[in-house]
C-alpha cells in the first residue's frame, strides 16, 4: 500500500498564493495537504501542533528567515522532509537551502505532477524507502579525500569491483565532473556520460539512467564523468540528488568517487549518503588534510560511526609511525592498503587489483573494506598492516 504523505505548506510574505495553489497536487490521494499557512511564524507554530511528514516552504527568493526555519525544523525533527518552492530567481540561494537541510527546491510555476514527484522523492530520501516502489534504499558510499592524489579513484574502483564480484549490483558515479578517471581505472570507454544524461532532458527513472551506464566485466556499472571540463557546469546538485535516489532504489550499492575538497556537489553527495570512506596517504600533508576532512564531516553533523578511514601506501618507510598517524588524525585507520607496484600497473591496464592480483595484500585490504559494507568474509587476512615503529638508539 502506498504511504500517505502529510504535507504542510508555509507561504512566506510576497508569494502569489495562486501560483502555489496551482502547483500543489490536490488530486493525488497519496499526498494529504494538512494545511496551507500564511507566514513563516504561523507555519512554525502549526508544524509544532500538527502531525506532518513533509514541510513545504514557499518564498520569492533568498531569505534568511526561510533558512532559519529549515535549519530549525530539520534540527528538531531529523525525519522531516523539506521542499522549497521559489517563485523568483533562486540565484545564490540554492546551495544555502541544501546546506540548511532541505531535500529539494522547485522553481514555480511548474506542473503539479513534477511537484508530486519531488515530494515523494524527498520523503523517500528521509524515510529510507522509495515511496514509488516501497523498496528500501540501498547503501550509498561516498569516497572522499580533501587532498588530490590520495587514491580515491583507485579505492572507488576496487571497492565497486570487489562488491560486484561478490554478486552485488553496483553502480559507480564519477563525481569528478571535470577530470574524472573512473573509466580509465576500469578500462572503460566514455561512450555515454552524465552530461549526455542531463542533455537528454525529461524526468529521470532507473531505466533511463541504466541506458547511460557503462558496464565493467565484473558486472559493476559506471555513470561516467563528462569528457570535457566545460560540460561540468550543466550538472546541478538537484540533478545529482535525483540520480542518487533512483540508483539507490535499483542497486545493491552505489559508490560515489569525488573530486578533492568540499564542493557543493560533494556536500550534496555526503548529505545523500549512508556512509563515507575518507582516503588518506602516509605523508604529513595528506594526514593533515585527512584530519581537516574528518573535522569538516563532524561540523556537518555526519555520524562518526558511518565513516571509514582508509590509509593508502600504509607500509611506506617515510619515518611516520602508527602512533604518529593516530596522533595527527585522532583515530586508528579502519583499513591500511600497503604499497604495491601492481597497483599503478593495474591502473594503467584498467584492471583493479582485486581482479588482476586477487591474492595480493593490497587486494585483500580493498576486499576487507568491501566486507565492512556487505558483511562478507572475502579477505583471508584482516587487512591491517601495522606501521613500523621508529627505531630508537641502540636498536638493531
Amino acid at each position: 500500500m502506498t504511504q500517505t504523505i502529510r504535507a504542510l505548506v508555509a507561504v512566506d510574505e510576497g508569494v502569489d498564493h495562486s501560483i502555489v495553489q496551482a502547483a500543489l497536487p490536490a488530486h493525488r490521494t497519496e499526498i494529504q495537504l494538512v494545511g496551507i499557512v500564511d507566514g513563516l511564524d504561523e507555519g512554525w507554530a502549526t508544524l509544532q501542533e500538527t502531525a506532518t511528514d513533509l514541510l513545504v516552504v514557499a518564498c520569492t527568493g533568498y531569505s534568511d528567515r526561510v533558512l532559519f526555519m529549515i535549519e530549525g525544523a530539520v534540527k528538531q525533527r531529523a525525519d522531516l522532509a523539506v521542499v522549497v518552492f521559489v517563485t523568483g530567481p533562486p540565484d545564490g540561494f540554492v546551495r544555502r537551502i541544501f546546506e540548511a537541510g532541505a531535500d529539494d527546491i522547485l522553481a514555480l510555476p511548474t506542473d503539479s505532477e513534477d511537484v508530486a514527484f519531488a515530494l515523494q522523492k524527498a520523503m523517500a530520501r528521509k524515510a529510507g524507502a522509495s515511496v514509488a516502489t516501497g523498496a528500501a534504499l540501498s547503501p550509498m558510499i561516498v569516497v572522499l579525500g580533501p587532498k588530490g592524489g590520495t587514491g580515491k579513484t583507485i579505492t572507488s574502483a576496487n571497492l565497486a569491483v570487489s562488491l560486484a564480484r561478490s554478486g552485488h549490483k553496483v553502480t559507480v558515479v564519477d563525481l569528478d565532473l571535470q577530470f574524472g578517471d573512473v573509466g580509465l581505472a576500469l578500462g572503460l570507454k566514455p561512450d555515454k556520460t552524465v552530461y549526455d544524461l542531463v542533455k537528454a532532458g525529461g524526468a529521470l527513472d532507473a531505466d533511463k539512467i541504466e541506458a547511460y551506464l557503462v558496464k565493467h566485466e565484473s558486472g559493476a556499472r559506471v555513470l561516467m564523468a563528462p569528457t570535457r571540463p566545460d560540460h561540468a557546469g550543466v550538472i546541478t546538485t538537484e540533478f545529482l540528488r535525483d540520480v542518487y535516489a533512483n540508483l539507490r532504489a535499483s542497486n545493491d550499492f552505489v559508490i560515489v568517487d569525488t573530486p578533492p575538497g568540499f564542493t557543493p556537489e560533494v556536500i550534496a553527495s555526503i548529505d545523500s549518503s549512508s556512509g563515507v570512506v575518507v582516503v588518506g596517504m602516509l605523508d604529513t600533508l595528506s594526514l593533515k588534510n585527512t584530519k581537516l576532512g574528518l573535522d569538516t564531516l563532524e561540523l556537518m553533523g555526519y555520524p562518526t560511526d558511518r565513516i571509514r578511514l582508509l590509509l593508502n601506501r600504509a607500509d611506506s618507510r617515510v619515518g611516520i609511525t602508527q602512533e604518529d598517524v593516530v596522533s595527527v588524525i585522532g583515530r586508528i585507520p579502519d583499513v591500511m592498503v600497503p604499497s604495491d607496484r601492481e597497483i599503478p600497473r593495474s591502473v594503467n591496464e584498467g584492471q583493479p587489483i582485486v581482479a588482476a592480483k586477487s591474492h595480493s595484500n593490497a587486494a585483500k585490504a580493498f576486499n576487507r573494506l568491501a566486507s565492512m559494507y556487505d558483511g562478507s568474509t572475502q579477505a583471508t587476512t584482516n587487512g591491517r598492516f601495522h606501521l613500523k615503529k621508529k627505531k630508537g638508539k641502540g636498536s638493531k
